[in-house]
């Protein structure tokens, strides 16, 4: 057979080339497979194909589907030309509203989500499907920071208010969800250190510092009134302030707003 007869070839400088119109024809069948297979990962991606959810059956006919087309789209692209096109498609990002993290045995052991009223979470769980921690941002930027023990009640929280000038705090708490200890700020400067009774949920000792800078140290009796302060004024002038049951001084005068 002549060589210019070759199908789809032609000599050119003494060598033997695709024809022009060929190449053309190979790269943009190829070129239209690559954008099939795209597309359809997309789709798969917009409806939130959730893996643990889909039939075996299905996953790997999508799998398979995917490597015949992209072998497809590989044969008929000569070697430089696919090698540039798997880097010209590689996917930078992964766009979706919920991701399942799953163990070796198929467990879920975290989920990554944006609830349907605006809030961004990520849960982690155990080896048993028990929620060991969470992290969430609000819609409105409140932050929280949870971790809970292996019966599913809540043991230490952290979190910020929406704004600059909102409280930030930690909370302890009991294996019955009663709060144990808290440590709050205020924007203004204001600290307090706030420990509880873990029966009756009572504050007991509070330890605060104001926005002006006084220090003081509170203790309440098991109904949670105020009983005693030792304290020190802007001066550094120290004071000492007693109240019976019912909150009237005994002795000294007791401050406003003590730390609870």
């Amino acid at each position: 057979m002549c060589v210019n007869a070759a199908v789809g070839f032609e000599v050119r400088h003494g060598r033997l080339e695709p024809r022009a119109e060929e190449s053309i024809k190979r790269a943009t069948i190829a070129h239209r497979t690559a954008s099939g297979v795209r597309t359809i990962f997309e789709k798969l991606a917009r409806e939130e194909v959730n893996v643990k959810d889909t039939k075996p059956w299905l996953v790997v006919g999508l799998a398979l589907a995917g490597g015949l087309i992209g072998g497809a789209a590989a044969t008929m692209l000569g070697a430089g030309d696919a090698f540039a096109l798997r880097h010209a498609r590689h996917a930078r990002s992964v766009e979706a509203e919920k991701f399942v993290l799953l163990g070796r045995n198929g467990d879920e052991r975290g989920v990554i989500q944006v609830s349907d009223k605006g809030t961004a979470a990520i849960y982690l769980n155990d080896e048993t499907g028990k929620e060991r921690a969470e992290l969430k941002v609000a819609a409105d930027g409140r932050a929280s920071l949870g971790f809970y023990d292996s019966s599913g009640a809540k043991r230490i929280v952290v979190g910020q208010g929406a704004t600059a000038d909102s409280q930030a705090g930690l909370g302890i708490f009991s294996k019955d969800g009663n709060q144990l200890a808290s440590l709050s700020s205020l924007a203004s400067g204001e600290v307090n250190l706030t420990l509880y009774d873990h029966k009756s949920g009572f504050a007991r000792a509070g330890l605060g510092l104001s926005a002006d800078g006084v220090p003081a140290l509170v203790l309440f009796d098991q109904n949670g009134k105020d009983r005693a302060e030792l304290h020190l004024n802007a001066s550094g002038k120290p004071g000492l302030a007693l109240a019976d049951e019912n909150g009237k001084s005994i002795y000294g005068p007791l401050m406003q707003g003590s730390a609870q």
